[in-house]
């Protein structure tokens, strides 16, 4: 699987947000994009992340971005955790990896000595284009917008 790189498309996706509305990447044509994939909702560094995103919404949306996270988990698990932590920004439930495998951000992973496949944290800036401007790899959960706004 190959990862998304600076200068690549976004291929065009389909999967549903949190409420079960269908989210495509032809929806956010002609606008810049933030889409941030973390492992797990509701998990101590997934909060943390979205919960920084979500502090400094109005600096992003003053850049003139949309942001979109997703991982892995139900409709109802990325709902609750929505509600839970008041998110401005949808939260797509791509169960079966339509927007991950596009990005390319499923693979290996080590935690604790074990080892097994999973969701990358890694956060893509797509422009109006559909072409990826930037990739942040290495994610500071706490201090992520200020990464993106560098």
């Amino acid at each position: 699987m190959k990862t998304l790189n600076v200068g690549d498309k976004v291929p065009n996706f389909s999967t549903t947000d949190q409420d079960g509305n269908i989210v495509k990447l032809s929806d956010y044509s002609g606008k810049k994009l933030i889409v941030f994939f973390y492992p797990k909702a509701n998990t101590p560094g997934c909060t943390a992340e979205a919960c920084n995103l979500r502090d400094h919404y109005s600096e992003l949306q003053a850049k003139g971005y949309e942001l979109l996270g997703v991982s892995a988990d139900s409709e109802r698990k990325q709902k609750n955790f929505r509600d839970k932590f008041e998110f401005p920004f949808p939260l797509l439930a791509d169960e079966d990896h339509t927007v991950i495998n596009a990005f390319g951000v499923w693979g290996p992973k080590k935690f604790m000595g074990r080892e097994y496949d999973g969701i990358h944290r890694m956060t893509f800036l797509v422009d109006g284009n559909g072409t990826v401007e930037r990739v942040i790899d290495k994610v500071k959960t706490k201090d992520h917008a200020a990464q993106i706004l560098s």
